[in-house]
Parts: structure tokens; sequence; C-alpha cells
């Protein structure tokens, strides 16, 4: 499919006056096809602190224990997938909600022991994807997966991962990334307007990106890798995401 974007949107970029969801209703309405990844951190860390889980990250992952995985399911698949969906319905979009689990979207393995039910993406199933977009709707996807060892347990999975493997998997043309920074910063604390896919590890690895945004900055070289144009961008700017695609964008660029 043509002219495909991934857009990951997450808590922090779908405040009162972002917008987003105003902007890829009115893309899809024009007929540019779109899949929507999202997060919901801070609506997880609220609702595990009602439950009496800490939260606990590990290199900007969550930790994900016994206790946490079912919280972690039903914030993310069930509340604030269908939060987005019915937004998005009452701004004119046909938007479907799925979580990683639907029709074996992500297969997933255990990324860690120490983060417990943590997966990282083994394979993507692009079918039910296709299915929905074929059909003329927008997917919404929520970051929950199963683990391809024991089918019937329920993985959480980092958002900006399966945003980068999502569109790796189907050649999306753009992958952008809505947050709440308006750069990548370099060693000088220097925004930085591009950066290679391979100068990524780099940031990493000296500790000048961090905590959410490895995630991000990986996910984004996985994606170049497989021919698509990645843009971390302010999410909170009006029209930021038409901007991108109007080729006037903002933030930080990841190239090949």
């Amino acid at each position: 499919m043509s002219d495909l974007t991934v857009v990951k949107i997450g808590g922090s970029t779908l405040g009162s006056h972002d917008t987003a969801l105003e902007d890829i209703a009115a893309l899809q309405a024009n007929g540019r096809p779109l899949v929507v990844v999202h997060g919901g951190g801070s609506a997880a860390t609220e609702w595990l602190k009602i439950h009496g889980v800490a939260s606990e990250f590990v290199d900007g992952l969550r930790v994900t224990g016994p206790e946490a995985i079912d919280v972690v399911t039903a914030v993310f698949a069930g509340l604030v997938n269908k939060q987005l969906v019915a937004s998005l319905q009452a701004l004119g979009a046909r938007a479907v909600g799925i979580s990683g689990v639907d029709g074996g979207l992500l297969c997933t393995r255990q990324l860690d022991e120490r983060l417990g039910f943590v997966g990282e993406v083994a394979r993507v199933d692009r079918g039910p994807i296709d299915a929905l977009l074929n059909a003329g709707y927008l997917p919404v996807i929520s970051s929950v997966g199963y683990w391809g060892d024991r089918p019937g347990q329920l993985m959480n999975v980092n958002a900006d991962t399966v945003a980068g493997e999502v569109a790796a998997a189907l050649a999306a043309t753009d992958l952008i990334f809505l947050t709440d920074v308006a750069h990548v910063r370099g060693a000088e604390g220097e925004a930085l307007s591009e950066l290679t896919a391979g100068e990524v590890e780099g940031l990493i690895a000296s500790g000048v990106a961090s905590g959410g945004m490895i995630p991000k900055l990986r996910a984004g070289a996985t994606a170049v890798a497989s021919g698509a144009l990645c843009y971390i961008v302010d999410g909170r700017e009006a029209q930021a995401l038409r901007c991108v695609l109007d080729g006037s964008p903002s933030g930080t660029r990841i190239t090949a």
C-alpha cells in the first residue's frame, strides 16, 4: 500500500490543545492510509498505583510482573484504546481498535527476565492490519502482544518498539512519533534536526539519550532500515502531523 503512515501517539501528546486526533481523522478522510500505535504509560502508572503496584523502569521499559500484566492489559487494550477509538470516531474517522494479541498480530519473546512479562517483537503478522486497511478502516493498535513460547501469556511491549516493527513489516512510507519534546538533543544539548540510524547507539551508550527516548530512537532505526522516513516531533504543536506530511517538519529526522 503506497504512502502508508504509521503514527505513534502517547498520553503525553494528547492534551487539551493538541490537534493529533483531528489531524489523523482529516488525513484519513482525505484518503491517506494510516495506522495508529499508542502508548498509555501515564494511565498505566495511575491504575497500577490504585491497585497498589509500584512502577519501576529499566532502560525506559516498564517492569511488568504477574500483578502488573493484568492491569497493563486492561489499561492499554481496554480503557486507552477504546477512548482513542471513540474520540477518533467522533471526529469522523472509521477507527477500529485492536491489540497485538488479536489475529496473532504481535508474537513476542521475553526481552529480559528482570522485566517480567515484557516482550520484544519476534514476528509481526500484518494480515489483521491489511484486512482493516483494505476495508477502509483506521487500525488503532495497543501495545499488548503474546509470548510465542507460551501463547496464552499476555506480554507488555513498548509502544515505540511496536510502532517501529509495524512500520517495518508494512514497508510504511513514514513513521512519525508524536511526543512531548521538540527535538532529540546532542552531546552538547543542541537540538538535532537530523541524525543517522548509525548514530543512535552512540547517543544511547554515551547516556545522551536516556529513558523513553531510547526505544524511540531504536524503533526509528528499525523503520528506516526498511525504507521508511522517521520523524520525532512535538505532538503538542498544532497540526504537527500534517506539517510533517506536507513537507515542513519540525523536530528530528532519523535517516538511514
